[in-house]
């Protein structure tokens, strides 16, 4: 079956888009995807062309949706995989090596649109590339000419109160994590006063303190200074939904996996900003409640965390990016319940993420380790193999991979398949 559809070629995929009297968005779920979502969604509204979003968590949730066949007028945008055996009557956007989101702006600048800059940015920063790097260079420079974002010493949260934006923030790990009381308290000499007078100096002097805190760590893998570093001296962004660009992405991400409707209106610019916070602070804590009371173990190349409850694929990228000592990480939900507050089509399901430092792509790994558990085609001599075929849903973004599976596979069929296709 076809996973690829139609690429999306500029100048015919503009023509589908201005010609198209309805247009479906159906979108990953992650925040590169939400925020390039939300870039196309904004440029038809204001075409008034009528369009509908959706978000899938995996290959089989967005194959459902595409159509197996468009209307004359319609056209559907698909933002990651999906099979599509009846059809390639698509576009899809993003390449394994490009965010959806510059491929978004794309299409919105030849519609005749305006992308938001800050957004797009946001994007960027989700999809795992630096702001203003590469290809995004002019959307940083666009940004800067109209004073929407200002590089300052500190460190990319979400909010102006950086108790708030540190404790529950997923782009770091310290031992305070998940706990603003514990935050507050560790970061006390550098957080004493009214953030809205914080100047130069106290951002800098946050941003040392918590580097400090999370390179020094028990625990801490050799990767948390870069990981670490890259979350400091972040993009302010004054007149931006979020405090910066860093933060502005963790939202995303965060919503894309636990409320998706939130997160589409958030990045088609609707006033959602404070129901938006709430679900990244249920999220964070959440991550970092499960990743302080994991299991682990190592294997050669690999680092498995298991997790009574929890949201899989953050867990697997805090630990990927703070705490193994492998570039990649198999986080398990050993409890078997859901793993982020959407409600699920089984909530017995189980759930596994991986997550990678590398940059080789991850999904050959995730579609090979579906396929073993689906035929039980595991070793026969192996302990650890499934013993009968099971039912397997997956996903693969930017360095990550997630799987949903029936509860009865056990563990370590698990880590066997992914140390297998490793």
């Amino acid at each position: 079956m076809s996973t690829e559809g139609r690429s999306a070629e500029p100048a015919s995929a503009t023509s589908a888009l201005e010609s198209a009297g309805f247009v479906r968005l159906i979108a990953r779920a992650d925040g590169d995807a939400l925020a390039a979502s939300g870039l196309l969604a904004s440029a038809l509204a204001e075409r008034e062309t009528p369009y509908q979003v959706t978000v899938g968590q995996t290959i089989a949730e967005r194959s459902e949706r595409v159509p197996a066949s468009s209307g004359e007028d319609d056209a559907t945008i698909l933002v990651g995989a999906a099979n599509a055996a009846e059809t390639d009557d698509f576009i899809r956007l993003a390449a394994a090596s490009r965010p959806a989101t510059l491929e978004a702006v794309d299409l919105v600048r030849g519609m005749g649109a305006t992308p938001d800059p800050v957004l797009a940015l946001a994007g960027v920063v989700a999809g795992g590339s630096e702001p203003g790097a590469g290809e995004s260079e002019w959307l940083l420079e666009a940004a800067h000419e109209r004073g929407l974002v200002e590089q300052r010493p500190g460190v990319a949260v979400p909010t102006a109160d950086p108790v708030d934006g540190l404790a529950y923030s997923t782009r770091l790990h310290a031992p305070w994590s998940g706990d603003p009381d514990a935050t507050r308290e560790a970061l006390a000499d550098a957080t004493d006063g009214d953030p809205a007078n914080f100047d130069a100096d106290d951002h800098r002097a946050i941003g040392s303190l918590v580097a400090l805190d999370v390179v020094g760590s028990d625990g801490a893998a050799d990767a948390a200074a870069s990981s670490i570093g890259r979350t400091l001296r972040p993009f302010a962004t004054p007149d931006g939904p979020f405090a910066t660009l860093g933060g502005f992405a963790d939202v995303l991400e965060a919503l894309a996996r636990t409320e998706p409707g939130t997160g589409t209106a958030l990045a088609m610019g609707h006033d959602v900003r404070e129901a938006a916070l709430d679900a990244w602070r249920e999220h964070g804590r959440r991550a970092h409640a499960a990743l302080a009371d994991a299991s682990t173990g190592r294997y050669d190349g690999l680092f498995v965390v298991g997790i009574d409850d929890g949201p899989v694929e953050a867990v697997a990228q805090i630990a990927a990016a703070y705490r193994s000592p492998e570039s990649a990480v198999l986080a398990v939900n050993e409890g078997h319940g859901p793993s982020s507050n959407r409600t699920q089509s089984d909530d017995g399901n189980g759930e596994a993420a991986i997550a990678t430092r590398d940059a080789d792509p991850l999904g050959a790994t995730v579609e090979g380790v579906a396929r073993e558990l689906e035929t039980g085609a595991t070793d026969a001599d192996s302990e650890t193999a499934a013993d009968a075929g099971t039912a397997v849903e997956y996903d693969v973004g930017h360095r990550r991979g997630y799987l949903r599976y029936d509860p009865d596979v056990d563990e370590s069929a698990i880590i066997a398949a992914v140390r297998e296709f490793r």
